[in-house]
């Protein structure tokens, strides 16, 4: 397994992964039809501020990882692995590989309550909950609960 930039061949492999229903309802994330996703991604793409990767696995593009700032100034990570990779560490290497890259610490991830396999991944790469900012944050007007994970060091 190992990071790379993003190369335009692999959002073909990317936008399929993040259209795969099953994984978006793991995620609790809504698709983004072709054309949302091309100008998604040519936004992050040209941002400064965001870390992008291709994960590569076995010798294709298994998802991606990214980390961001979001509007309070906090540095964010993300990942996605595409169905057929789970279950086969890829998460959990990528996203032990990608925070050595990103310095910034605090660093936060969202994650979904129910999608206990990336918050087996969190916790398998150092990040702890962080309950108390979960306590000031608003019930979600979708339904879904999300669990705040901070990797303080």
């Amino acid at each position: 397994m190992r990071l790379r930039a993003v190369e335009d061949s692999d959002l073909d492999v990317l936008f399929g992964h993040q259209a795969d229903p099953e994984a978006a309802e793991m995620a609790a994330f809504v698709s983004r039809d072709r054309e949302q996703f091309d100008a998604h991604w040519a936004k992050i793409r040209l941002d400064d501020a965001v870390v992008l990767r291709t994960i590569v696995a076995n010798g294709v593009v298994a998802g991606g990882i990214s980390s961001w700032q979001d509007d309070d100034g906090r540095r964010l990570v993300g990942y996605w692995i595409g169905r057929e990779h789970w279950g086969q560490a890829v998460a959990t290497r990528a996203l032990k590989q990608f925070v050595n890259e990103v310095p910034d610490r605090p660093l936060y991830a969202y994650v979904a309550a129910h999608n206990a396999g990336s918050i087996r991944v969190l916790q398998k790469c150092g990040f702890q909950r962080d309950r108390a900012r979960e306590a000031k944050t608003p019930d979600p007007e979708d339904g879904i609960e999300d669990l705040i994970f901070v990797l303080a060091e």
